[in-house]
C-alpha cells in the first residue's frame, strides 16, 4: 500500500503548480499514509482531530522528524495547548476569542508562534462555522494586535453539494477579501496565504489563487473506518 500510495502521490505532484502547497490530508488513514507522502516529498500532512493526530505523531516522529503538520478540522478551546504541542499551521480558526487563546497559549508555551489561516464562511452553511467577510474586516484591527501567533491567510470550505460555477465564485470570493485585506497596512497581519480546495475542487481553487490545497481522497482513497 506505501508504494501504490507513494506512485499516486507522485503522479498528483507533477499535475499541480510549483507554487500551490499540496497538504496531504491523511485523516482516518493509518501512518502509512504519512509515509507514503513522505516518501513522494510531500512533507505537508493535514489532521482534523486532535487526538487522532497525537497518536500518529507518536508513533511517527521519531522516524520523520521533518513533516510539517496542519490542523484543519475545527479546534476546541480546551484542546488547543494539545494542539500546539503538535502543529505548525492551524487552518480552522474560526473567531476571534480562538485566536486570542491560541495567541495567549503560544506565549505560556514560549513556542516558536503557530501559523494561522482564518476560516472564512462565505456561503450560508449550517454544517460550518468561520467568519463572514463583513465581521472579519470589522475584527481584524484586533486579531493584528496578537503578537505570539502569525496570522498568514484565509481557510475556505465551500458548503457540500454547490454545483462549480457557485463553487468558483465562493473561491472567487475568498481572493477578492484577501485582496481587501492586503490593500490595508497592518503591524502583523501577513495574509499571504490562501487555503482552499480539496480533492474535488482543488483546480477550480487553483485557478483562483489557492497557495494551499488539502486533498485527500485524490491521494488516498476512500477513508479507513
Amino acid at each position: 500500500m506505501l508504494e501504490h500510495w507513494s506512485q499516486q502521490i507522485a503522479s498528483f505532484r507533477q499535475t499541480i503548480p510549483e507554487h500551490v502547497r499540496i497538504i496531504a490530508v491523511t485523516k482516518k488513514k493509518s501512518v502509512t499514509a504519512i509515509e507514503a507522502a513522505a516518501a513522494a516529498g510531500v512533507y505537508d500532512i493535514g489532521e482534523s482531530q486532535v487526538q487522532e493526530a497525537m497518536q500518529k505523531h507518536r508513533q511517527i516522529s521519531d522516524h520523520l522528524p521533518n513533516l510539517n503538520w496542519h490542523l484543519i478540522g475545527r479546534l476546541q478551546s480546551n484542546k488547543v495547548r494539545k494542539a500546539l504541542a503538535i502543529f505548525d499551521w492551524i487552518h480552522s480558526v474560526d473567531s476571534l476569542k480562538l485566536a486570542q487563546t491560541i495567541d495567549r497559549i503560544s506565549q505560556e508555551l514560549d513556542r516558536a508562534p503557530p501559523q494561522l489561516c482564518l476560516q472564512v464562511k462565505l456561503e450560508a452553511d449550517p454544517q460550518k462555522t468561520g467568519w463572514a467577510s463583513e465581521a472579519l474586516i470589522e475584527q481584524l484591527p484586533l486579531l493584528d494586535r496578537l503578537e505570539h501567533v502569525e496570522i498568514r491567510g484565509l481557510m475556505v470550505i465551500p458548503p457540500f453539494g454547490l454545483d462549480n460555477a457557485k463553487t468558483q465564485a465562493i473561491f472567487q470570493a475568498a481572493k477578492s477579501l484577501q485582496t481587501t485585506i492586503q490593500s490595508q497596512a497592518w503591524q502583523h497581519l501577513r495574509m499571504d496565504q490562501l487555503s482552499m480546495g480539496m480533492s474535488n475542487d482543488y483546480q477550480a481553487a487553483i485557478a483562483q489563487g489557492a497557495t494551499m490545497i488539502r486533498p485527500g481522497r485524490v491521494l488516498f482513497g476512500d477513508r479507513d473506518h
